[in-house]
């Protein structure tokens, strides 16, 4: 995931997806020792989205005024 998209969701879908993502981690984790997967890149791009989203996080707790939460987006009504 990229660090412009963490940045548009809010912090309780980052913390929804950070729990997710430690799930998934634990469970290739589980897998490699018991030789049943090759998913050694998957564990990587975990461990990058992780970091990403708890960096992301961290900075809004610090800096609430320069790093704030997104504001959601209005929707467009089509006439």
């Amino acid at each position: 995931m990229k660090a412009d998209k963490i940045r548009e969701l809010d912090s309780d879908e980052l913390r929804r997806q950070a729990a997710d993502i430690r799930e998934q981690g634990f469970r290739i984790r589980f897998q490699l020792t018991m030789g049943q997967t090759d998913g050694l890149k998957k564990l990587r791009n975990i461990k990058k989205d992780n970091a990403r989203i708890l960096t992301v996080l961290r900075d809004r707790e610090l800096h609430p005024d320069t790093a704030p939460e997104p504001v959601a987006k209005k929707k467009k009504r089509g006439k």
